[in-house]
């Protein structure tokens, strides 16, 4: 059976083609658990679900990774808003978003990650990138990648860094204080967010103080702890 998929990197359709005798790994960023997800995610998570079934009715191995995001501004913000634990909350959409999934006759991952359950990879990557020069601690506490130590960072999207503006990470989610100006790049991103007061008792202990995971890092550590540090042959979502 020839399957193609449009190629992000190369921006052309390609053929899809297993290496013979391991597994076709897929990792998708799964939902953001401080709501319903809607039909935006579902469409990915749907569209993985068809290349999934048509891998394995083709005789495919296929290791499917989906990972839970149940730490971020959103869900600390909306926990608090509700008065529950971060846990209370998110474990309640969480269940929320599996039983969509079974409304779907979505098959359930292989594996499925939560942010929370891997904070302790999460800050042994980023002790990694800071060892090599990729990643720098702030005064405050808190930890950046420096963009400018990966002259391939931005081909995936063709980003052209130059034409980046100051309020991009917002665009993402990311939290954009005023008390950031340490950072040597407007471009750089955290890593590891210090402890701030709006956090309350959200937060863990790191080589660099009290805080927690930013939100770029969360899946690259899901994704070298999943798939025991192999690379991956497609990843989808956000």
């Amino acid at each position: 059976m020839s399957v193609q998929l449009y190629d992000t990197y190369s921006r052309s359709v390609k053929d899809l083609t297993p290496e013979v005798g391991k597994p076709f790994r897929i990792y998708c960023c799964g939902p953001t658990v401080y709501g319903p997800a809607h039909i935006g995610n579902f469409r990915t998570f749907l569209i993985q679900d068809v290349l999934r079934r048509v891998l394995q009715v083709d005789g495919v191995d296929v290791k499917y990774v989906r990972n839970i995001t149940d730490v971020d501004d959103k869900t600390i913000r909306e926990s608090q808003a509700n008065g529950i634990s971060l846990r209370e909350f998110t474990d309640k959409w969480t269940e929320k978003f599996h039983n969509d999934c079974n409304t779907l006759n979505i098959i359930h991952p292989n594996i499925e990650p939560s942010a929370v359950e891997h904070i302790p990879n999460q800050i042994e990557l980023a002790q990694k990138l800071e060892a090599k020069g990729h990643a720098y601690a702030t005064e405050d506490g808190s930890l950046y990648f420096r963009v400018s130590s990966f002259p391939e960072y931005g081909r995936l999207s063709k980003l052209n860094l130059k034409n980046i503006r100051s309020q991009s990470e917002n665009s993402s989610g990311e939290r954009n204080d005023a008390d950031e100006y340490d950072r040597e790049s407007i471009n750089d991103f955290a890593l590891w967010k210090s402890r701030k007061p709006e956090d309350g008792e959200n937060y863990w202990d790191s080589p660099w103080g009290e805080g927690r995971p930013g939100w770029h890092l969360e899946c690259s550590a899901m994704v070298e702890a999943s798939f025991g540090g192999e690379t991956i042959d497609l990843h989808g979502g956000g």
